[in-house]
């Protein structure tokens, strides 16, 4: 592999052929690992981005074979966690509930959804072996909402026409700060670069620029909360009694119609009515009312996770609140690291770095970071909740799949419906909007029945979102 500025060539490519079993019937495919340039005005490469790209190879046309763009989020992540854990013909070596196990490595995965699409999986600048080339270059051109945004569509468009597939129907498909690129990415192929788009998938998603300050964002964490408290047994006996799915509806019942008008009026609430909602609140979180009560009823989250099991001499994760951890002492207002990142680190680093260097023979001696360098990034501006929407009024073909775990406390389930909510005011899009929810985290995947569902759930919501052949993208 030749030098570039950063030791990476700016274009390279080594592919290599391989079969998987996808619901029982045989899947051949080609892996393409390798680098692909983002260019300045002049031509000049600035960047290079690595990806790895698969092609199933028993296709002969592939102007109906989709092809799904996957990112991860961060903003910093590389791609891998959804690579070698969810959709990929790949999966990481995890036990059944997601924790890591030695020998480190991959296998087939059997619920691969590349039975009905290609897959790409791409690297922003920074993450995985992705670099910037240019010395001179602009950080400021790479790190923020909108910058990311930019470069990556003009990125996507050369590697559309390079692959040869324009004509293909085409995905975008988020992880967490993912899901704040694919929302503005879907806008900007539109609008930019004249390429329309069959479906948006947005996975954990972030708040999407979508206003909830204030009494809002205080009152939407409860049924995550009740959801925790359920998992680890904190609930009571008749609550326990139910299943996760009886209990949930009936609190976000609560949130809506109770507590959010009720934590509007602030110092203001009736105090007899402040230690009533405190004593529901308490019965759902697995809180004391006395915790609820000297936190004026807004709980929050890294409190949560410190307090919820503190009697136990344990913490809860942040982006999967079924993992628990051990902090240096039991007393404090939050934990000392999420056990939940630090069990998905643990399997992931390895399992990447011997699967890109020994099975698809990309060989380089840089670092694939997962966490790569990408500050200050600049949040401002942020409307990409607002550029999906516009991008679906202007694309009747144009699909929204939300998928959300139950215990995932970064990117809550109740967040993102309420998300969904507010995505379109004027409710005339809500037939191409759906929402999924999983008994698991951040990455919903890591559960092997959950991995199982929620490819299932993405392939039927391909299929669902290819018009049949003729069909005009009309009102």
């Amino acid at each position: 592999m030749g030098q570039g500025f950063q030791g990476l060539d700016p274009e390279s490519a080594v592919s290599s052929t391989h079969e998987v079993t996808i619901g029982g019937k045989k899947v051949p495919y080609e892996a393409t690992a390798g680098t692909h340039p983002v260019w300045d005005e002049s031509g000049k490469p600035l960047a290079t981005l690595f990806y790895t790209y698969y092609r199933r190879t028993d296709i002969a046309d592939n102007t109906k074979r989709p092809l799904v763009i996957s990112f991860n989020g961060g903003p910093g992540s590389a791609s891998v966690w959804m690579h070698i854990a969810y959709t990929g013909p790949k999966l990481l070596q995890i036990d059944a509930e997601g924790n890591p196990i030695q020998p480190y490595g991959v296998k087939d995965n059997p619920h691969s959804i590349l039975d009905v699409a290609d897959i790409v999986y791409v690297d922003p600048v920074n993450t995985g072996y992705s670099r910037i080339l240019d010395k001179d270059a602009k950080r400021s051109d790479f790190f923020g909402v909108n910058a990311d945004i930019k470069y990556l569509a003009e990125w996507i468009n050369s590697f559309v026409t390079r692959q040869n597939r324009w004509r293909s129907p085409k995905y975008l498909i988020g992880e967490s700060y993912g899901t704040t690129r694919v929302s503005g990415l879907a806008n900007q192929l539109q609008n930019s670069h004249w390429m329309y788009l069959n479906g948006v998938i947005l996975v954990s998603p972030t708040n999407l620029g979508i206003d909830r300050s204030g009494p809002v964002s205080q009152a939407l964490y409860l049924p995550y909360y009740a959801a925790t408290a359920w998992y680890h047994k904190a609930l009571s006996q008749d609550l326990l009694a139910k299943d996760l799915e009886e209990i949930l509806p009936e609190v976000e019942n609560f949130t809506i119609n109770e507590l959010l008008p009720a934590m509007a009026m602030g110092g203001f609430l009736d105090p007899a009515k402040k230690k009533s909602l405190a004593a529901t609140m308490s019965k759902y979180s697995g809180l004391s009312e006395e915790v609820l009560l000297q936190h004026n009823l807004a709980v929050p989250t890294s409190f949560f996770w410190k307090e919820l099991l503190r009697d136990r001499g344990l913490t809860v994760g942040r982006l999967d609140s079924r993992y628990r951890g051990i902090d240096r002492q039991d007393a404090g207002e939050r934990y000392d690291y999420d056990p939940a990142l630090t069990a998905w680190n643990h399997a992931f680093a390895p399992a990447i770095n011997y699967y890109l260097r020994q099975e698809l023979k990309f060989k380089t001696d840089f670092q694939y970071n997962l966490f790569g360098p990408v500050n200050p990034w600049d949040r401002s501006n942020d409307r990409t909740g607002e550029n999906l929407r516009q991008a679906m009024a202007q694309n009747p073909y144009l699909h929204v799949m939300i998928q959300s775990g139950y215990f995932d406390g970064g990117t809550d389930y109740f967040n993102a419906k309420y998300s969904m909510w507010q995505l379109d005011p004027s409710g005339k899009l809500k037939d191409r909007l759906e929402f999924k929810a999983y008994r698991s985290g951040h990455m919903m995947y890591l559960r092997d029945e959950d991995l199982a569902t929620s490819n299932q759930h993405i392939r039927d919501f391909i299929k669902k979102s290819l018009p049949p052949a003729g069909t005009p993208a009309k009102y």
